[in-house]
């Protein structure tokens, strides 16, 4: 458990932890409060399955574990879902747009999804820094 607390990141990386949690934590708190826009109706129109289930699950994954990376707490773990939720996204719905409008128009159109892979993907290598619940709890399970 102290290898998924620890961290030695420096204490900026709050930075990109107040990035990355607050824009997944609006992503999925939209996905209902305009399902139609961003949720249900949106899985529905690009075509992804189960969109009456994927929607509410994809939001509430990104409400929780926003909220965890902005706590600084579970930050690991909860890095690696959103960078695999990222994953899934870039996958479902961005490499598609190659085969239909090219390469330049997926370029326009992914930049957040890839700039939230490798943010998360940062948090889940360095952990969350020293302003974090993690750290607090490091600390006191190694007895200082």
């Amino acid at each position: 458990m102290r290898a998924i607390l620890a961290t030695e990141a420096p204490a900026s990386t709050i930075l990109i932890r107040l990035s990355v949690g607050l824009i997944f934590l609006s992503e999925g708190m939209q996905k209902f409060l305009f399902q139609d826009v961003f949720g249900v109706g949106r899985y529905a129109k690009i075509g992804l399955p189960m969109p009456g289930l994927m929607a509410p699950f994809v939001g509430g994954l990104q409400i929780v574990c926003g909220a965890l990376v902005l706590a600084g707490f579970l930050t690991r773990p909860a890095s690696l879902l959103l960078a695999l939720d990222m994953f899934a996204a870039i996958l479902t719905t961005k490499i598609p747009i190659v085969g239909k409008s090219g390469f330049w128009a997926m370029a326009h159109e992914a930049p957040m999804d890839v700039a939230m892979f490798f943010a998360s993907a940062f948090l889940l290598v360095v952990g969350a820094g020293p302003l974090s619940l993690d750290a607090r709890a490091a600390r006191r399970r190694g007895g200082g």
